[in-house]
């Protein structure tokens, strides 16, 4: 069912931008007292780091020059405490957006690489997985460019820097959830397999038709039940972007078109044990999105 707009996104952006709670005070305590973060300027030296500490490799890409947008996100966001506590368990890359790397003998600007394509050539920050564990090891994991509509609170960066394991689509449209001002709990549980699968296959589907929907929800509801720990019964949630949107933008609209849903929004922000969120662009600059949960 496609959602009804009735409110605005700019509208959406400043509530959610507002919705400070104690959680995050008590955070920013905790982390006060954060060492500084040592941030390296080689991408040869990060990269060779993060694979040898089997760790997640954070760029930043930012602006040449002191002052503007970067400089204030490096002061307001990357430099709060509870982001710089978090920091710690990555290897950190600073560097300007026009960074160049040697490919086959033959230099080239990073940002302009195929896998940050949903950087939009911005400043922002993007994530490599380097941890032992990752599939593919090396994959980029999260983009987030600053943009018109774009900026990233020291609590959104918290949010970002906590996601859990996955493909760039399912870490970003996690992240649109978990950041809503209505904090819907889906997310609290563990990210299961099964329905991160069942839930990339769906997006992709809805993508290849161009059409959003529960498709072959019956036959799919057997199949996903009878893998889950103790058949539990799985919920589908879907909706899709306005065309053109960029991933995070979009993201963030399709759990928006959720909250306008009581039914949907029952599924999302509802207790579950296990969830699988993910997102697919059609060709028609559609994105289209899952998410399945098991119901209580």
């Amino acid at each position: 069912m496609v959602c009804a707009r009735s409110l605005t996104l700019s509208s959406y952006v400043m509530a959610l931008l507002s919705n400070l709670t104690p959680l995050w005070a008590a955070e920013a305590a905790r982390g006060k007292d954060a060492p500084a973060v040592h941030w390296l300027s080689s991408y040869r030296e990060a990269v060779t780091a993060a694979d040898r500490q089997n760790k997640m490799l954070l760029i930043y890409f930012r602006d040449r020059g002191a002052g503007g947008q970067c400089e204030r996100f490096q002061k307001e966001t990357l430099d709060g405490p509870q982001v710089r506590s978090k920091l710690r368990d990555y290897v950190c890359l600073r560097l300007p957006a026009d960074a160049k790397i040697t490919v086959q003998g033959k230099q080239a600007v990073l940002l302009e690489h195929e896998a940050f394509r949903e950087m939009l050539g911005r400043p922002g920050v993007a994530i490599v997985d380097y941890r032992a564990d990752a599939t593919p090891r090396g994959s980029v994991v999260s983009e987030f460019p600053i943009t018109e509509t774009l900026w990233y609170t020291p609590q959104q960066m918290a949010v970002i820097l906590a996601l859990p394991p996955g493909t760039l689509t399912q870490r970003t449209l996690i992240y649109a959830v978990r950041t809503h001002p209505d904090h819907p709990a889906s997310t609290d549980g563990e990210p299961n397999p099964t329905l991160l699968e069942e839930a990339q296959s769906h997006s992709q589907y809805q993508a290849d038709i161009r059409v959003q929907g529960h498709h072959f929800w019956g036959s799919r509801f057997a199949r996903i039940r009878s893998r889950l720990p103790g058949a539990r019964a799985p919920r589908e949630v879907c909706a899709e972007s306005w065309g053109g949107q960029n991933m995070v933008d979009a993201a963030i609209e399709c759990v928006r078109c959720w909250r306008l849903s009581s039914g949907h929004w029952s599924a999302v922000c509802g207790q579950s044990r296990f969830f699988g969120y993910d997102m697919k662009r059609g060709g028609n600059g559609v994105w289209y999105a899952t998410g399945i949960v098991d119901a209580r």
